[in-house]
């Protein structure tokens, strides 16, 4: 409904506020990678995802190499000591108990799953430390199953246009789903978090400069 609209740059029915969205995206971010440095490794990757929790992704990245110096592998991780792993990992907050859910996920992916990170959604969501968000990510960037990451960003700036009702995880992942094709569900909420970190970000967005008031939408 037009009335949840909270940026008016984008206007029409939310079908099509999400396809002019999504095409001022692609154009604006032709390029959707993951922000996380993960070298194709899903062990890498599901780590990563764990660590950002409240955490930027540029810090993500520079705690994860000394931390994958150390532990290179799900069975060297499986295998840690705690307090040896939160002695790495404490830059990116939350240390104790990032690492108890790491070092568990990570023996669990060696007794339940041979040491292979699990490529399905209930394989994935049944490890430790391991919601929604985290698994759609897995299941989109590593195993070709594109999916909607409600990510801060993602639930911010989809709530602010109006493409969802409420600012919630779940919601958001399940109004978006049905308005972003599924071949672009990834690559859509990668945009959004580029996105975010340039131009709406929050508390501060910085509406002045924003290419969706400067008319720069490909309608």
């Amino acid at each position: 409904m037009q009335k949840e609209l909270k940026c008016p740059a984008i206007k029409g029915r939310k079908t099509e506020r999400a396809r002019v969205f999504s095409e001022f995206l692609k154009m604006l971010y032709p390029d959707a990678l993951c922000a996380l440095e993960y070298e194709n490794d899903p062990y890498k990757l599901i780590v990563m995802a764990r660590l950002s929790a409240q955490c930027t992704d540029k810090r993500v990245n520079q705690v994860s190499k000394p931390l994958f110096e150390r532990y290179p592998d799900v069975h060297s991780m499986a295998e840690a000591v705690q307090r040896d792993v939160e002695e790495i990992i404490r830059p990116c907050g939350l240390f104790r108990t990032k690492a108890e859910s790491i070092i568990s996920m990570s023996r669990e992916i060696v007794e339940k799953f041979g040491g292979e990170v699990p490529s399905t959604y209930d394989g994935l969501i049944g490890l430790s430390g391991v919601g929604m968000k985290i698994a759609n990510l897995m299941l989109g960037d590593v195993f070709g199953q594109p999916r909607i990451v409600p990510d801060t960003h993602c639930i911010r700036i989809t709530h602010k246009l109006g493409l969802i009702t409420k600012a919630d995880p779940v919601v958001c992942e399940r109004e978006l789903s049905a308005l972003i094709p599924r071949a672009e569900q990834s690559d859509f909420c990668h945009r959004i978090v580029l996105f975010g970190r340039e131009y709406c970000k929050a508390p501060t967005p910085k509406c002045d400069e924003c290419p969706l008031n400067q008319g720069k939408i490909k309608e």
